[in-house]
């Protein structure tokens, strides 16, 4: 059938499955826009306040969800606003796909009105970008950039379609979305048996997960191959949940902001073992004294991970779930009597506290949440101090239940995610943990919140500092505290009754719990600003330089 590049754009979507779309319309997408209109019963169209906020929905839908998150802005400064949004989800390998409009193909390289060369903008920060300029290669390029989102290591692809190409007219076909191709084993039974074997003979090993156990679904697997190898196991940021955090063996974040029983366990094992994980620089610290006596596992999808930072003695590449699965067939039944019970002295004798008596503290909030949604919620976060309290004290027990960026650690990234998880999982409930300073970045969002009336939960850690920078300075910097005091007077219950939402301000413990139940029980979105001391920090943290069991833990 005859169709113009906009109709075909919108059939390309539902060829895909996609139900939800996350934009803000402009001149160079409104031929885009009346396709979506026609099409406004099949695929939902989220207007957020910022386009940033479009790709950070986009992004928390698809962690939330496992689909592929889509966005789309209009050219010049809308594709610009995209960026932050798609860096976000190239550094923690979330499958997106980003659609820019562009100036006409006769306009091109001009200089015109809203042109910006974003094909180049984003070359380095997306897995594949494609400029359409010949609508009769849309249909193809679209299921390519799906394709190209999901398979192997996921991550964002921009699609950057010229204005013209959305009115121009060719033969459509409908097709069936091509499935990802299945990511081999990639690894000989030889190699899982060397590994199994390694595994067999460790005294003291210890497994780290990354978000790659969480992306590969392997989840399942790791557990059965911990249950049967009674190894202890850590996560990074991004694999928490990816290991239940109320299982025995499990020790906490591992890193710069890792318990004292995850750094030490590295710092004494005889066999690490890095599963979906990248080894970066928050989790190494020095790396000339990393786990100085052990032999390195490294279990990733992607080759370019293997020794990119750490020498390893057994690669394993490939698909991730295979080979765990693999590997808990080979294994055999271990007890570790002495390993185990030296974790376990550790945990008991080195516990993350709570830092101030007395007053409202931040981790007291996070225990109540986990304690009041039986765990079964979800955290988007921001960045900063509220990142790892989020992270310390709010026990996960399945994938996709903390989002929150890793890799770029970018401010203003919760409330957007948190409003794309909430769309994506309209009967969970969603919190997203904020410091004031994320906050502000952003908070136009929780006007979409209230228009699309999605009862999301912004909680504010308010400080009235840039908390995590503040820390930093207090720590490392004698106290200078240079531009991190943003005690500006903004009343953070009345800026959300402003927007339509419902305010709640707390200041003590004993508020607590009521306002949690208030707001678990609301139909609309709520911001509860929690009124927390400035000097409140987040510990352990490991200094600059030093090495992972070096924690500054007061």
């Amino acid at each position: 059938m005859k169709l113009n590049g906009s109709e075909i754009f919108v059939h390309c979507l539902k060829e895909q499955g996609v139900d939800t779309i996350f934009g803000y319309p402009g001149g160079s997408v409104l031929n885009i826009y009346d396709a979506l209109y026609k099409h406004r019963e099949e695929i939902k169209h989220i207007l957020p306040s910022h386009e940033q906020g479009a790709a950070h929905a986009a992004d928390g839908y698809a962690r939330a969800t496992g689909k592929v998150g889509v966005c789309l802005a209009t050219s010049g400064p809308g594709a610009t606003n995209l960026v932050t949004g798609i860096a976000t989800a190239y550094m923690d390998s979330v499958p997106m796909v980003a659609f820019t409009g562009q100036v006409p193909t006769t306009l091109l390289g001009k200089d015109s009105f809203q042109e910006v060369d974003i094909t180049g903008i984003t070359t380095p920060i997306t897995k594949h970008n494609y400029i359409v300029k010949d609508v009769n290669d849309l249909a193809q390029v679209i299921r390519e950039a799906f394709r190209i989102a999901k398979e192997g290591r996921p991550g964002p692809v921009l699609v950057d379609i010229c204005k013209d190409v959305t009115a121009a007219v060719t033969d459509y076909t409908p097709v069936q979305p091509e499935k990802p191709r299945d990511v081999p084993m990639g690894v000989t039974q030889a190699q899982i048996q060397q590994a199994a074997d390694c595994i067999d003979k460790a005294n003291q090993p210890i497994i780290l997960a990354g978000g790659g156990v969480g992306i590969a679904d392997a989840c399942e697997e790791l557990l059965q191959l911990i249950n049967k190898a009674n190894i202890p196991v850590a996560t990074t940021l991004m694999g928490l949940g990816g290991f239940p955090g109320t299982h025995s063996l499990f020790t906490g974040l591992m890193g710069m902001h890792g318990t004292k029983t995850s750094n030490l366990a590295v710092s004494n094992c005889d066999l690490f073992i890095a599963i979906g994980a990248r080894f970066s620089d928050r989790v190494i610290s020095n790396v000339k004294r990393f786990a100085p006596g052990a032999q390195i596992m490294h279990i990733d999808i992607d080759p370019a991970e293997i020794g990119k930072n750490i020498n390893v003695h057994y690669p394993l590449v490939g698909n991730v779930k295979l080979i765990l699965q693999h590997l808990a067939d080979k294994v055999h039944d271990q007890k570790r009597d002495l390993w185990i019970e030296q974790i376990m002295e550790w945990k008991k004798q080195y516990p993350i506290k709570q830092q101030s008596e007395g007053a409202l503290t931040p981790q007291y909030v996070l225990e109540k949440i986990d304690e009041l949604t039986n765990g079964e919620a979800i955290i988007t976060t921001e960045v900063g101090q509220n990142q790892l309290w989020a992270a310390q004290y709010f026990k996960y027990t399945r994938p996709r239940t903390y989002i929150s960026s890793g890799g770029l650690g970018t401010m203003g990234y919760g409330l957007g995610a948190c409003i794309g998880a909430q769309v994506g999982m309209p009967d969970r409930k969603v919190f997203n943990i904020a410091g004031d300073g994320s906050f502000r970045m952003n908070c136009n969002e929780i006007a979409t919140a209230v228009e699309y009336q999605l009862p999301i939960i912004v909680v504010i850690l308010n400080n009235h500092v840039l908390g995590m920078v503040r820390q930093w300075q207090e720590l490392f910097y004698d106290s200078r505290f240079s531009s991190t005091t943003i005690d500006r007077g903004t009343d953070f219950v009345k800026l959300a009754e402003a927007y339509g939402a419902k305010g709640i301000n707390i200041t003590s413990n004993e508020e607590v719990e009521k306002a949690i139940k208030e707001a678990l029980a609301s139909r609309v979105p709520v911001v509860i600003n929690c009124e927390i001391d400035r000097d409140e920090k987040v510990f352990p943290i490991v200094p600059p330089g030093a090495a992972i069991d070096e924690l500054i833990e007061e």
